[in-house]
């Protein structure tokens, strides 16, 4: 008898574990979540990962949303294309009945999810260190914080239309105008940190195969981005016409050159000597990008072939016999990459410059306390709370840059198109030059950074 009583303590004592990892999963902190299949993850890092993941959920149900699939059938419900006495609303405009409500479904989304992440950003204003009660909020509770998103989800789909599309497609220029400076950010950090690590590698191992390696992608960034070019001018310029898309891209392509020069001169090598054509490579690739997006949602099909098709006669197709999904044109595929590359970049990475770690409120791990070492054994694995000294990023203006994805991420599916006062969608010169305005803003960021050494000489730029 007293030998099976051990043997049934021993086997509950083995079962515990196990039981407790599964109630951590729910509600615990975040570095005993992950530990069995992410050693060595830090506290900070796996936080971030989760809180990307309810917002890439966010955007796969908005694609689902969008799939022709879906849209077929919500075409079916009764009061998705009538008006409020039951007769049928004639849609005129770039897009059909069914597309509008998955551009409709994909608003109230966004919606969701930018303010779930807003209601994160206000809690978590002025959080100093994992020590403050509201960090435990930040770093656990997942299964509690998805039942909160699911209902904001729920609520927002029962918003009355009205102007409420009208007014969020405001919110969601301003966010993906910030946004897109984000995404800059990120890409001229990413070269620098690129650029002086292989240059440190070449002095250390005394090799000519990193410099030839820096220079090969150089070339290759610059040939991609006249290659770009070469095809903006032959399908957004078409001669005779199409003057706006001309200057848009002539100005971008002449600025781009003014900086790339401006780089490599001897005062600014002096000032910045990790700074060279790399890096303006990268922000030549990334604005003619920009200026492409800019110019797919140009409302003028002789100047746009992403515009929605017509027929001969100048009717729109609208109905389920004509009807056809056109989210996933290039640049909302291009984009909608790019934007998944970012926002992941945004969960996982400290930079590795103290003005980049300024900007986006990031900064290196403080060092490890013995409780921190002793939370590491607790958790039976090898992920660690490292922010007890202090937070390794901002939580509050994390979540503002997943406020901003959010929005970015609803224009991006929606192609920018602008809900119309007649229940249409139409393409406007709105999401035009906000997109040209980010890639000049951009542009002024990076020279910005060049010539800041020189004008402020007694500053500390390394």
């Amino acid at each position: 008898m007293d030998g099976r009583m051990m043997r049934s303590v021993r086997l509950k004592e083995q079962q515990s574990p196990g039981q407790g990892h599964t109630a951590s999963c729910l509600c615990g902190s975040a570095p005993c979540i992950l530990c069995a299949c992410c050693p060595a993850s830090r506290n900070s890092t796996v936080s971030r990962l989760i809180f990307t993941v309810f917002l890439f959920l966010g955007v796969l149900v908005s694609i689902i949303m969008l799939s022709p699939g879906v849209e077929s059938q919500l075409y079916k419900l009764p009061w998705v294309c009538e008006d409020g006495v039951g007769t049928p609303v004639g849609l005129q405009g770039h897009i059909d009945c069914g597309s509008l409500l998955g551009y409709r479904a994909v608003y109230r989304m966004s919606f969701a999810t930018a303010a779930f992440f807003f209601l994160f950003t206000l809690l978590m204003i002025c959080v100093r260190s994992s020590r403050d009660p509201r960090a435990a909020i930040q770093n656990g509770f997942w299964f509690f914080k998805f039942l909160v998103l699911v209902g904001i989800t729920v609520g927002a789909f029962y918003i009355p239309d009205g102007s409420f599309s009208n007014i969020w497609f405001y919110f969601g220029v301003v966010g993906s105008f910030l946004f897109i400076l984000i995404q800059l950010v990120l890409f001229i950090d990413f070269a620098h940190s690129w650029n002086q690590r292989w240059l440190g590698k070449a002095e250390e191992r005394d090799s000519r195969a990193w410099y030839a390696g820096l220079f090969f992608f150089t070339l290759l960034f610059y040939a991609l981005s006249i290659a770009g070019v070469t095809l903006l001018f032959v399908f957004y310029a078409r001669p005779g016409a199409c003057h706006e898309g001309k200057v848009f891209i002539s100005l971008n392509l002449t600025f781009c050159v003014c900086v790339s020069i401006i780089a490599v001169l001897p005062k600014v090598q002096e000032a910045q000597p990790n700074s060279g054509l790399l890096q303006a490579s990268v922000v030549t690739l990334y604005t003619i990008f920009v200026t492409w997006l800019a110019l797919s949602n140009v409302p003028d099909q002789k100047c746009n072939p992403h515009l929605l098709t017509h027929l001969s006669n100048g009717t729109f197709l609208a109905g389920p016999e004509g009807y056809e999904t056109h989210w996933w044109d290039a640049p909302s595929i291009v984009g909608l990459v790019v934007f998944i590359l970012c926002t992941f970049f945004i969960s996982v990475r400290s930079s590795d410059h103290q003005q980049v770690n300024s900007l986006m409120q990031t900064e290196d791990s403080p060092p490890m306390l013995e409780a921190t070492q002793q939370q590491q054994v607790a958790c039976e694995g090898r992920a660690f709370d490292n922010e007890q000294d202090g937070v390794t990023y901002s939580y509050s203006f994390f979540h503002f840059c997943l406020v901003l994805a959010s929005l970015h991420i609803m224009m991006t599916l929606t192609n920018w198109y602008k809900p119309g006062e007649t229940r249409k969608m139409v393409s406007t010169w709105t999401a035009v030059w906000v997109k040209i305005g980010a890639s000049w803003a951009g542009l002024l960021l990076y020279l910005w950074t060049l010539v800041a050494p020189l004008l402020l000489p007694n500053r500390d730029f390394s």
